[in-house]
């Protein structure tokens, strides 16, 4: 039987996480049930609930998006219903039509993708689905919320009945207004409205002179608002008229509110449904902004934590854009207690809470931050001893509550137990208040139980590393610049860095020596060692980082290797196919060059058609008759190769066409003297330069001499150059 007390919720912030999930909830029945979201106390349900996230979350991704579940609550419509003889107004029959038409939508979706949501689908057929309660609202209440003129034959002739007088009180308020107006009885503005009636604006002095009933006067008293005596008949009627509907539409609603009122049952079990999808839904939402996940939920007694994030740390961190690092924590049962000493400020607390709440969520039913390949079990109870915490009401110390908490852990404690405790054995003199601890966990180690403790206790760190099934750990500390790494390392104990920390924060060097006198040597030593070893670790740490990358790139080279070979020896294949059948068809080409070499000396037809026959049967023999399959699968090769070409053949136009685009970087063209040897451009002839006249020179070849325009002529020495 799961038992997890409030202030376990309480120590693990788990309120904060349910907060961030009923904000993201759309209706306020959704809302409240985020807030009340506790551990399950049954694995199968348990187990659906975080199926259904699992599958609302894979919606974010897929074709097939969850409709809207969003709903106006209808608790007040329940109530009122529950009473006998009562009737809902108007607006509460289209908020029940509504509600009723969204979990209609919703049942259909559900039931028609099985495939993809079969939790969520369970949770739904559990539902009736039936449209009796939409087809009787609808007959009555339109989609603005008014009573439609067929909701009763009743109904409909008083309000045709209103019809025709209002044309006959709008008439002859129309030839009053016509004969008062060229009277010049009436003010700039003519008419108004008072008490929702339609009234002349009559100026004061000529108010005797206009036959009616005065319903009021304006503010200064000029003008009195007057309506006419023609027009006051047909406005008692239509209130008589008015008084008729509102009461024919209470017996309609009346009416209405019996056809409903059989569906209570269902109508709270549509408003269930609806705000149970809601809270999914809520988790889902809060599952992709913390990368939540549903680990391997295994019988074996084990927890592995690879990669987990502390989910309020991680929303907090990813607003304000900073790093937050994951822990891998493991416990099983050759692993039951992990004691994580190490410097204060390094994480140790985070790392705590983490595994604590991650456990917690998971048993709730909300997903959560950590690796794929993840797993844990289910504790009956998880018992936290979080903080400093003074019982002011009750005149208890740290120390006393501490002792008083200790107490119900040693009630409770068992097998199927994980325990928290923050600062272990604090609050009293350190040697007393250590050993006391030591006790406590040697306890809690015999009864199996599963549990992390933080501690700065030597004593403790000793005895963690002497119990088989217990292991220190310790959270990284840099051993340059003192900072914390907020990355726990198992297998270990860590040093408190005391006069390191001192040190760096400025307390003078001759101050730490005498502090360092006051103790005792051997603790300086064994805490010094620590030290030392947890140096080396970060070490071996980065060390191994790097061999990680470098079998890292050697995989990837490997792989690539791999692809090169793969595809070299498909094109020797394709190749060794291709010359194959280049052989064949010139074997074929022989054959047919002979018979037609037989056939060209002795003109038998009967023997060249026997030849050719059989050739061809030999062939035949050979073949193997393809399926469709085989068929299908060969013209897909034959357009992928078809495709590749013209990738290829896209790629050398491309290159041909770059090349093209370049420009051209002319030489300097040099400049031309007398007794320069030049040849023309496009010839072999070598003569020399005579003389120069504007653009032409004289060019003498030996035998004979020509004028050439120098822009077609080139100098011997570029060219040979």
């Amino acid at each position: 039987m799961v038992s997890i007390t409030e202030k376990t919720l309480q120590d693990l912030q788990f309120p904060t996480v349910l907060e961030t999930i009923s904000d993201g909830c759309n209706t306020d029945i959704g809302k409240e049930k985020a807030l009340q979201i506790k551990p399950f106390r049954d694995k199968e349900e348990l187990m659906q609930a975080l199926m259904q996230t699992s599958e609302y979350v894979s919606s974010f991704q897929n074709n097939n998006a969850i409709p809207n579940h969003g709903f106006d609550a209808i608790t007040h419509e329940i109530k009122f219903l529950a009473i006998e003889d009562s009737f809902l107004e108007v607006g509460s029959f289209r908020k029940i039509a509504n509600l009723s038409a969204t979990t209609n939508v919703l049942l259909n979706f559900l039931k028609k993708f099985d495939d993809y949501y079969p939790n969520l689908n369970a949770r739904a057929s559990r539902v009736e689905l039936t449209k009796d309660i939409i087809t009787a609202i609808d007959s009555i209440v339109d989609k603005y919320v008014e009573i439609k003129d067929n909701a009763s034959p009743t109904l409909a002739g008083i309000r045709q009945n209103m019809n025709l007088v209002r044309g006959k009180v709008n008439q002859s308020f129309g030839t009053a207004l016509t004969q008062y107006n060229s009277l010049g009885y009436l003010d700039d503005i003519k008419e108004s409205f008072v008490q929702n009636r339609r009234v002349l604006a009559v100026l004061a002095m000529y108010r005797r002179k206009v036959k009616g009933s005065i319903l009021g006067s304006s503010k200064t008293g000029s003008i009195a608002y007057i309506e006419p005596e023609a027009t006051l008949k047909y406005s008692r009627e239509l209130a008589n008229l008015e008084y008729e509907e509102k009461e024919e539409i209470t017996r309609i609603l009346k009416n209405l509110s019996n056809v409903i009122r059989p569906y209570l049952p269902l109508l709270i079990e549509y408003q269930d449904f609806l705000s149970d999808i809601d809270v999914v839904a809520g988790k889902a939402k809060y599952a992709n902004r913390i990368n939540g996940i549903l680990p391997t939920i295994t019988e074996e007694r084990r927890l592995f934590f690879r990669e987990a994030y502390h989910p309020i740390l991680y929303l907090n961190n990813k607003q304000k854009k900073e790093v937050t690092h994951p822990q891998t924590i493991e416990l099983k049962q050759e692993n039951r207690i992990i004691v994580i000493s190490g410097p204060n400020a390094g994480g140790k607390t985070i790392s705590l809470k983490t595994v604590g709440l991650l456990q917690l969520m998971l048993q709730s039913g909300i997903l959560i931050p950590v690796h794929e390949r993840s797993e844990t079990f289910l504790f009956d109870r998880i018992l936290t001893d979080i903080g400093d915490n003074q019982s002011i009401e009750n005149h208890l110390s740290t120390y006393s509550y501490r002792l008083k908490n200790m107490n119900y852990f040693l009630k409770k404690c068992n097998r199927k137990t994980m325990f928290l405790i923050d600062e272990f054995g604090t609050g009293s003199d350190p040697e007393l208040g250590g050993a006391l601890a030591e006790i406590f966990l040697e306890e809690f180690y015999h009864r199996e139980a599963f549990g992390i403790i933080t501690t700065h206790y030597s004593n403790l760190k000793i005895l963690a590393n002497e119990l088989p099934y217990a292991t220190n750990a310790n959270m990284m500390f840099d051993e340059k610049s003192l900072e914390p790494m907020y990355k726990l390392a198992l297998g270990q104990a860590g040093s408190s860095f005391t006069f390191e920390v001192a040190q760096k924060n400025g307390i003078p060097f001759g101050l730490i020596n005498r502090a360092k006198k006051k103790i005792e040597v051997g603790k300086v030593r064994f805490d010094k060692t620590i030290a030392t070893l947890q140096k080396e670790r970060s070490k071996l740490e980065k060390t191994s980082l790097n061999l990680k990358e470098e079998e890292t790139r050697a995989r990837e080279e490997s792989k690539k290797m791999e692809n090169i070979n793969t595809r070299i020896q498909q094109k020797l294949e394709s190749y060794q196919e291709l010359y194959d059948s280049n052989q064949k068809i010139i074997y074929i080409g022989q054959k047919i060059d002979d018979i037609a070499e037989k056939y060209f000396n002795n003109k038998n037809k009967k023997e060249l058609i026997g030849e050719f026959l059989k050739i061809v049967e030999i062939e035949n023999s050979k073949r193997k008759k393809a399926t469709p399959k085989e068929v299908k699968a060969k013209v897909e090769k034959q357009k992928e190769i078809i495709a590749e070409v013209q990738v290829k053949v896209e790629e050398i136009r491309k290159e041909k066409k770059e090349k093209k685009l370049k420009p051209v970087v002319e030489k300097p063209k040099p400049i031309l003297k007398v007794g320069d040897r030049v040849r023309m451009l496009d010839g072999r002839s070598v003569g020399s330069i005579d003389s120069i006249e504007k653009n032409k020179a004289t060019v003498n070849y030996g035998i004979f001499t020509s004028k050439v325009s120098l822009d077609e002529l080139e100098l011997v020495e570029a060219v040979k150059k």
